[in-house]
């Protein structure tokens, strides 16, 4: 009877048998002989030896696996980097697929995730050379030699290897995480890590897909399961430049996994929008879909905090920007609807993204006009007006108490939030014009205020006042103007040419506010279109925002299109706006070339030197802004 405790006993009974170290040297004799010579006896050896060598690599990975580090074993078997090495150059072993799945798995498990010295680093290293030779060397002699009787081209040979080498991985990687057993054990996850790196030159090989979508896909169960740094860079660079096709939920996860190619995403967008002065709506939602980003927001509430804080970024740096607005509003719109395709279990609490908004206004705001009556907008703009002037009045009554700057900066971001959901839900503007183009001069006072914050939102030298009485006098002349059944005397389009006009010293209104009152006068007002025609030639000759108008005509003609007009009036409505289109498209046209030219070339440099300027900023900020933000957020929302 053994004299051993029982527990020992049941431990080396339970033990997987340990390959025997002295048999490394008998297979390392017979790979110089493989590999020196290519004739029948050297064929007829490798097959009588082949099942005998699969069993001793199967020995081998158990062994790997059971222990706890690279280093120790290679301090227990040090010529098993020698031996392997060898047998990846023997293309009888490579060919057969048990012997090379094995050989495979032999490598992987001697990838460090954490290398801890020179040893582990360098046998990483030299795994990875391996591995990409295997699936991309066509200059080997000895696979030559075999392939050449075989009749398989060198490209065959290697795509063949290549895709098993793939589905090796990928069903390697796919197996539960195993560091729930022995804690001196190899987690199987330590594999990821091992397979990503093997991915980095593959990055744009489409035989490489699968396993790269498997890859960004598997749940991180498991701590260990870390994606390679240099994966996640090959796999942005390669996406951000269009030489990589990954599906939906792969770009999601590679987002979620790389806070970088996130803000490339984000940036890019920004940029080919905001740089392209001809973007008409349709376009830039047609942009804003095919990004993905709306998308991946709704689904991963982690990434729609990155976006829209840098959004909240350009947004500082070009507050007047009407294109980074406009990009901002029907981002939103995109993400809302994406929101609400979701299944109810996937939905995650409005209040989660957006955690810096006042809540009282999040839902008001982010409810669309076509989802409750047009008789109610009316009422829901007025009590959203009233809530933003109390917000902001607060905020001017604590600058002039002469509270702490630290209390000062709260009320600021306080209003700054609010604005920013504004912009975000401007959908809600948009209406207020509309309803500011029907409305008489008793209903137009909170409508009038909340128009006014969206365009003049700072009230830099506490000029809110009088940009209000400014508002409300540009409101008058127009209202007059469009009431008229006549075209109107040449005296009262006058008094509009001065109103266009920037007044010295003195706070004066976004063209784009007068504008925008313009379009919607135009289009929703009782007079005969040729009065409104002639109007609105007026406002964009001498603002020379040609290019505008027909911007805001096609937004309010996209939003219409969404139900957001009277079915009795569509008709009239959708008639005016394309008379209107047709009237600045013949405008443009007849601009002199160097008129043209002129605009043209100051609108683009003001704009563009405007974007570059926000764009750069956000550039500049994002990564140290988001690090921590794309951190917290990675926690479930």
């Amino acid at each position: 009877m053994s004299l051993l405790p029982p527990v020992i006993q049941l431990q080396q009974m339970t033990e997987e048998p340990s390959p025997n170290v002295q048999e490394i040297q008998f297979w390392l004799d017979k790979m110089v002989a493989w590999g020196r010579a290519d004739s029948p006896n050297i064929q007829r050896d490798v097959s009588l030896h082949l099942r005998r060598l699969s069993s001793y690599l199967q020995q081998l990975l158990t062994h790997i696996n059971n222990l706890i580090s690279t280093t120790e074993t290679m301090k227990r078997m040090p010529l098993l980097g020698q031996f392997l090495g060898r047998l990846c150059w023997i293309p009888y072993v490579t060919a057969d697929d048990t012997s090379r799945g094995l050989l495979f798995q032999c490598l992987w498990g001697l990838y460090s995730e954490h290398p801890s010295n020179a040893v582990e680093r360098k046998a990483n290293q030299w795994i990875r050379k391996v591995l990409c030779q295997l699936a991309t060397d066509e200059d080997d002699a000895a696979a030559q030699a075999l392939m050449k009787p075989m009749g398989v081209p060198p490209n065959e040979y290697h795509l063949k290897v290549l895709r098993k080498m793939v589905a090796l991985l990928q069903e390697n990687i796919g197996k539960s995480c195993s560091s729930l057993g022995n804690i001196n054990q190899r987690c199987s996850c330590d594999s990821i890590l091992a397979a990503s790196e093997a991915c980095v030159p593959l990055a744009t090989c489409p035989e490489a897909a699968p396993l790269i979508d498997a890859l960004l896909q598997r749940p991180a169960t498991c701590v260990r399961a870390a994606l390679s740094e240099d994966f996640l860079d090959a796999l942005s660079c390669a996406y951000s430049r269009q030489n990589l096709s990954l599906e939906e939920q792969a770009v999601f996860s590679l987002w979620h996994h790389s806070l970088s190619s996130l803000e490339v995403a984000v940036l890019s967008l920004l940029e080919s929008v905001c740089t392209n002065t001809g973007s008409t709506p349709q376009r830039m939602l047609q942009q804003v879909s095919q990004s993905l980003l709306p998308k991946a927001c709704a689904q991963q509430c982690s990434i729609f905090l990155v976006v829209n804080d840098i959004f909240r970024s350009t947004l500082k740096q070009a507050e007047g920007n009407e294109c980074v607005k406009s990009l901002i509003q029907i981002f939103t719109n995109c993400f809302l609807t994406e929101l609400a395709l979701l299944q109810p279990q996937k939905c995650v609490s409005l209040k989660a993204f957006f955690p810096q908004s006042p809540q009282s206004l999040l839902v008001p705001l982010s409810t669309l006009p076509s989802e409750m009556p047009q008789e109610a907008w009316e009422h829901h703009l007025n009590w959203l007006s009233g809530s933003l002037q109390r917000l902001t009045e607060d905020e001017e009554e604590g600058d002039g108490d002469g509270d702490s700057s630290s209390s000062t900066s709260r009320g600021h971001h306080r209003v700054f939030e609010a604005w920013f959901l504004l912009v975000q839900c401007a959908h809600w503007v948009q209406v207020t014009v509309q309803l500011l183009g029907t409305k008489g001069p008793e209903d137009c006072g909170p409508l009038l205020w909340l128009l006014t914050f969206y365009h003049h939102p700072t009230n830099r030298g506490h000029h809110r006042a009088l940009q209000l009485v400014h508002a409300k006098d540009a409101w008058d002349r127009l209202h007059t103007l469009f009431s008229v059944s006549t075209p109107p005397p040449f005296d009262r389009l006058q008094s509009l040419v001065t109103l266009l006009s920037p007044q010295p010293q003195q706070p004066s209104l976004s063209p784009s506010f007068i504008l925008g009152l313009s379009v919607n006068f135009a289009v929703f007002s009782q007079q005969p279109l040729s009065g409104s025609t002639q109007v609105l030639q007026t406002v964009v000759h001498r603002s020379g925002l040609v290019e505008e108008a027909a911007c805001a005509l096609s937004s309010l003609e996209l939003r219409l299109n969404a139900g957001s007009c009277s079915s009795s009036d569509a008709n009239r409505v959708h008639l005016r706006i394309k008379s209107l289109q047709n009237t600045l498209t013949h405008m443009h046209a007849a601009w002199s070339p160097a008129e043209s030219q002129a605009h043209t070339l100051t609108h683009t440099h003001t704009l563009n030197s405007t974007n570059h300027t926000a764009v750069s900023s956000s550039q500049d900020q994002v990564t140290s802004e988001h690090t921590n933000t794309y951190a917290c957020s990675m926690e479930p929302c």
